[in-house]
């Protein structure tokens, strides 16, 4: 069991988006599937991260079944016809790279823009699914635990989550510098293609109440506003409401600018006003700036800051690469020891066993203090007597020679027909 973790991934880096949108889950497909996984094949230890880079299915099993579990993936997603899907997924049949895999795709590693801030909360709810399933056992708990403490680490101790390394993103991060990072703006996005839709996925991680969708087809604008909370107004009152927002964010494909002075014409701008133009060619005429208290920000503007940012990950790489590494050799080592445990424990129960049946021997004499003094100095010898067989068992896992000083000690102390230690109950 804490050797045989695996994986299965679908991600932009192995298919287009037009395939990562057939095979993505949503929360509740996503548990429907793991209770079929459970049920087909036994596996335990469950993950189902789906997000809209990537689909990851993690698992604990004897066997390789990366096969059999994207392919029952396939047909729960309606795709009946799976050897035509298998080449867009990458199978990890080896414990230690499914582990690593883990650790890399939770803190941004290989992410659609590096260092992704978003992914860690993704992991996270994706766990929730697992424990809320109870498909999530110890293995599990303490690998997401440790992918956890190691996706702190990296944001405390490199600079790989510093700055806004995607235009959007950028975009976003520009308005908390523009109006201050407690204040609650109005916030206009125009145009919803690619670009807008990514900026609307930022907004909605932000502590933002006032935040207004416009868009040619309005039908789109009314699915992003339902799903995130926000507002929509009709194209045609483009004009009014420029003039009650605060910052205004345009991201429109067209030849000609779409917000000029004429259409701004008797714009009464009282505090600034900020436009942050997307756009190539540019939606916002550079002659707006010239009404008073607006600022106008174009693409070029944010592309400078999220390549800086960019860079600064990209240079911290190494550094996240050291501190996965060290969390995968530790995971590792917990792994390898939790292989022995059941023995520690039983020889624990077996230790336990001798010491009370010699002591019952000679109690009944003994008053109450004498009594607990014996308990107390023959608790101690059995806890230095069992210190190094303990010791020389995690040392052998370490090192792949486990087997031989578990059987050792199953001959010695007649291991096989000893119940297991419980740390509950009071001896």
């Amino acid at each position: 069991m804490f050797d045989s973790f695996k994986s299965i991934s679908l991600s932009h880096k192995t298919a287009p988006l037009s395939i990562r949108e057939l095979i993505a889950l949503n929360e509740e497909e996503a548990k429907r599937l793991m209770h079929r996984l459970r049920d087909f094949f036994g596996l335990t230890d469950l993950l189902i991260i789906s997000t809209c880079n990537r689909t990851e299915i993690y698992y604990t099993s004897a066997q390789d079944l990366n096969t059999e579990v994207t392919r029952l993936l396939l047909i729960e997603k309606g795709l009946t016809d799976t050897d035509s899907y298998l080449p867009y997924f990458q199978f990890f049949a080896v414990h230690e790279e499914a582990v690593r895999h883990l650790f890399e795709v939770c803190v941004g590693l290989h992410s659609q823009v590096v260092g992704d801030m978003q992914i860690p909360n993704q992991v996270k709810q994706a766990y929730q699914w697992s424990a809320d399933l109870d498909l999530a056992g110890p293995f599990l708990h303490r690998l997401m635990h440790t992918v956890f403490f190691t996706n702190k680490r990296v944001a405390q101790e490199t600079s790989f989550r510093d700055g806004a390394a995607s235009s959007s993103y950028a975009a976003v991060e520009l308005i908390d510098e523009l109006v201050g990072h407690n204040a609650n703006p109005a916030v206009l996005v125009v145009g919803l293609g690619e670009i807008g839709t990514d900026v609307c996925k930022n907004l909605a991680d932000r502590d933002l109440s006032r935040i207004t969708l416009i868009n040619r087809t309005r039908s789109k604008a009314e699915a992003l506003a339902n799903k995130h909370g926000f507002s929509v107004a009709d194209f045609d009152s483009l004009t009014d409401e420029i003039r009650k927002a605060d910052v205004i964010i345009c991201s429109v494909l067209r030849d000609e600018p779409l917000i000029t002075p004429a259409l701004l014409h008797d714009l009464n701008v009282l505090t600034y006003k900020y436009f942050i133009d997307l756009s190539v060619p540019r939606s916002v005429d550079t002659a707006v700036e010239q009404i008073p208290g607006v600022l106008v920000y174009n693409i070029d503007h944010i592309r400078n800051r999220a390549d800086e940012a960019l860079n600064r990950r990209m240079a911290a790489i190494p550094q996240v690469e050291a501190i996965i590494s060290q969390s995968v050799v530790d995971f590792g080592d917990w792994s390898k020891e939790m292989v022995v445990s059941p023995t520690i424990n039983k020889l624990k129960n077996a230790l336990e066993q001798i010491r009370k049946e010699e002591i019952a021997r000679h109690m009944k004499h003994l008053s109450a203090d004498e009594t607990e003094k014996i308990d107390k100095i023959t608790r101690g010898i059995m806890q230095k007597v069992i210190k190094l067989p303990v010791l020389q068992l995690k040392a052998a896992c370490k090192r792949g020679e486990a087997e031989t000083l578990i059987d050792v000690l199953n001959d010695l102390f007649n291991l096989e027909q000893q119940p297991a230690y419980d740390p509950n109950r009071t001896y």
